[in-house]
């Protein structure tokens, strides 16, 4: 059964992987490009790679095709996707260069579409939008590999491409975010949408409008990328062989009992 990492920023280096096969898919959505298929590096299951914003970063969030991306990988016979996010911190619990796994989300983004049922009444639950037995993974491969990784945090998605402003992110941490980003939505309702395993490795490279005492550049995000991006490598490539053979989540049955009749 295979797994899919969606590379958020950073996560583009080609030494990630051994040798791989190039994919181009078609879809309902459009074409999807830019998909490897490979081994990681460090691990030994062959995974699916998607560069979320495209292999020279030029797709900005708001216009990330979210729907072709998730189809493709369904197409390609993924049943489980670790995501990548680099995100600001709210929550005073959190600095720069932690890494989280977040548990629940709130979604803020505004022009994008966020479902595959345009023509069906479906009401999919997600009162577990993140798989269990991938976070499971990601946090036993964090221990083994003596990495820090925080278990659990509510993920805030915003619209950008612009940071949000200290009145937003005030907001947000009034309503229980410790986190924000741009790409984590609807990315993992997608995914449940169509009953595949979701878990988001989330960075923090910064701290929120407002928290931060200085002006917020990509600049300072890239370095701390930078500075994440082995740690990162480590756990996907032992995540990858922690996940069992055998779904016994929810996220495979997110479907029944969903469809109005």
């Amino acid at each position: 059964m295979r797994i899919a990492v969606i590379g958020g920023t950073g996560i583009y280096d080609p030494d990630i992987f051994g040798e791989g096969t190039k994919k181009e898919v078609e879809t309902p959505f459009g074409t999807v490009r830019d998909i490897t298929i490979a081994e990681l590096k460090g691990g030994k299951l062959e995974v699916v790679f998607l560069p979320r914003h495209g292999v020279t970063h030029g797709v900005p969030p708001h216009r990330v095709n979210y729907r072709g991306n998730i189809y493709a990988l369904k197409l390609l016979g993924v049943a489980r996707i670790i995501a990548t996010n680099s995100v600001g911190c709210i929550s005073p619990d959190l600095k720069p260069g932690g890494v989280v796994l977040p548990d629940d989300f709130i979604d803020f983004t505004k022009s994008r579409v966020g479902t595959f049922y345009d023509s069906e009444v479906v009401h999919v639950d997600v009162s577990e939008p993140y798989c269990p037995e991938l976070r499971k993974a990601l946090l036993i491969a964090g221990k083994k590999q003596g990495i820090d990784v925080k278990n659990g945090g509510v993920y805030a998605c915003t619209e950008g491409p612009r940071f949000e402003t200290p009145a937003e992110i005030k907001l947000l941490g009034k309503l229980g975010a410790d986190l924000v980003g741009m790409t984590g939505l609807p990315e993992a309702a997608l995914a449940r949408e169509q009953e595949m395993c979701y878990a988001s490795l989330c960075t923090v490279t910064n701290y929120a409008a407002g928290i931060a005492k200085h002006k917020l550049t990509v600049t300072e995000v890239l370095e701390i990328v930078a500075k994440n991006q082995e740690n990162l490598r480590r756990i996907l490539a032992k995540a990858v062989n922690l996940v069992p053979r055998d779904r016994r989540c929810g996220c495979k049955d997110a479907l029944k009992g969903a469809r109005v009749k």
